[in-house]
């Protein structure tokens, strides 16, 4: 199931679960562009991992047009083409309904919703037949045990799971394939930042592994929704949580 050949964008590739994603693409061979919005020297360590032959780190805020313009026009220009398009940048804003401003709300879904939905735009131009769009969701969107303040979060990646469902339909006429992949708690910064040891221990009891997910597991499934193995999946949520219900 090599991707020799097939280059891959993946925004918020400089940690958590887009630099496992990016670690376990290029090592099937993939030639990859990593999108990062401040972390760089994490980015560009991940370069010089893979190689500058095939892998280069563009600077880019992936909530803002111009930004995702220019994203695509490096890839284009360095590699000819996009075959596997991943929108993973995120945040994970913590906001019941009382405590949502107007900025929080436009933040997040600028970056999770609207970021997303104009890169596949942008990006469907250059995907040849066969290319795959994979959209990153959470869990959350279907935990019965979730907390008011995953309101605003919860609420984006929703729409997420709704742009998977019909863009599928919609680029099945250029034969691409569109899917959505949505972790459960994982072990990324992003998840693990101001939660207590009681917390996460709490956490890990929601799954009867009594663990979180690591994000090179998160990659390992991404894979699949990459590889000619996924040829007739498209318009899926696929749930990677440690059955967690």
């Amino acid at each position: 199931m090599s991707l020799s050949g097939k280059v891959v964008l993946i925004t918020g590739a400089s940690k958590g679960i887009g630099k496992a994603t990016a670690k376990r693409l290029a090592s099937e061979g993939a030639s990859l562009v990593l999108n990062y919005n401040t972390d760089a020297s994490s980015a560009n360590e991940l370069v010089k991992q893979i190689g500058e032959d095939r892998t280069l780190a563009v600077q880019a805020d992936a909530s803002k047009l111009s930004d995702i313009d220019r994203l695509v026009d490096a890839t284009v220009a360095k590699f000819g083409k996009i075959d596997i398009l991943v929108p993973n940048a995120g945040i994970l804003p913590m906001r019941d309904l009382e405590h949502t401003t107007e900025e929080d709300f436009d933040f997040t879904y600028n970056l999770m919703v609207k970021g997303p939905y104009f890169l596949a735009q942008k990006a469907a131009k250059h995907i040849p037949p066969g290319g795959r769009i994979i959209l990153v969701s959470t869990g959350v969107t279907v935990l019965s045990s979730i907390a008011p303040t995953y309101l605003l979060y919860a609420s984006a990646k929703a729409a997420v799971e709704q742009m998977t469902r019909v863009m599928a339909k919609d680029l099945a006429r250029k034969g691409i394939l569109v899917n959505c992949i949505a972790p459960g708690p994982t072990t990324t910064g992003l998840f693990l930042d101001g939660k207590s040891e009681q917390m996460i221990k709490m956490v890990e009891g929601f799954s009867p592994f009594n663990r979180i997910g690591e994000p090179d597991e998160i990659a390992n499934a991404l894979f699949f929704l990459c590889s000619k193995d996924s040829s007739w999946v498209s318009g899926q949520v696929l749930r990677v949580n440690g059955a967690m219900a």
